[in-house]
């Protein structure tokens, strides 16, 4: 009986989790309301504080939710590390990350620390993957990450802008013909 409980809880905090990731991508962290997270996920909305305290501890488990996502995507060092990304910015639940990309930018705000552990993680699995003697003279590794992850969020946030006037295949071409010999390969 406990189990059984215990795995309805889950269910209704993942299903709250859902919908208030696509909510926030579709509206912004600000303009969506705890109604608008409970119709959507079918669950009262009482049972969000329930669940998460309040609207912050959502957006954090949201965060968390998405920032795991990523982790488990670039955690290994198999396939395509461009490929993988390209594929990545391409999911329609990555629209979250542009979303709310403005609101992570003010130094107060909540989500800050969410953005910049995921930045890091972006960079440490970009660093992982970029064998020291194929990067160009005068360049760090962290340097060219920096810049390597800057470009992708660009692309990722003129593709959602525009996305007709962003051919997401002629950018992942590019990128891997500006890429020095031996990056961009599994």
């Amino acid at each position: 009986m406990a189990t059984r409980r215990i795995q309805r809880t889950e269910e209704s905090r993942q299903l709250l989790v859902t919908a208030a990731a696509e909510l926030f991508a579709e509206k912004g962290y600000r303009q969506t309301s705890f109604i608008d997270i409970a119709e959507k996920a079918d669950i009262s909305r009482g049972s969000i504080p329930w669940h998460f305290g309040n609207k912050l501890g959502l957006l954090q488990a949201v965060l968390d939710d998405q920032l795991h996502a990523v982790l488990t995507t670039f955690g290994e060092p198999s396939g395509d590390p461009l490929d993988q990304v390209m594929g990545f910015i391409r999911l329609p639940a990555t629209r979250l990350f542009i979303t709310l990309l403005a609101e992570a930018v003010e130094v107060d705000s909540p989500i800050r620390e969410h953005y910049a552990r995921l930045h890091a993680a972006l960079r440490q699995g970009a660093q992982a993957r970029i064998p020291p003697e194929a990067l160009p003279a005068g360049t760090t590794r962290e340097a060219f990450t920096v810049l390597l992850v800057g470009t992708i969020i660009g692309v990722h946030a003129q593709w959602r802008v525009a996305p007709e006037a962003v051919d997401l295949d002629a950018v992942q071409a590019t990128i891997r013909a500006l890429l020095p010999a031996g990056l961009g390969e599994a």
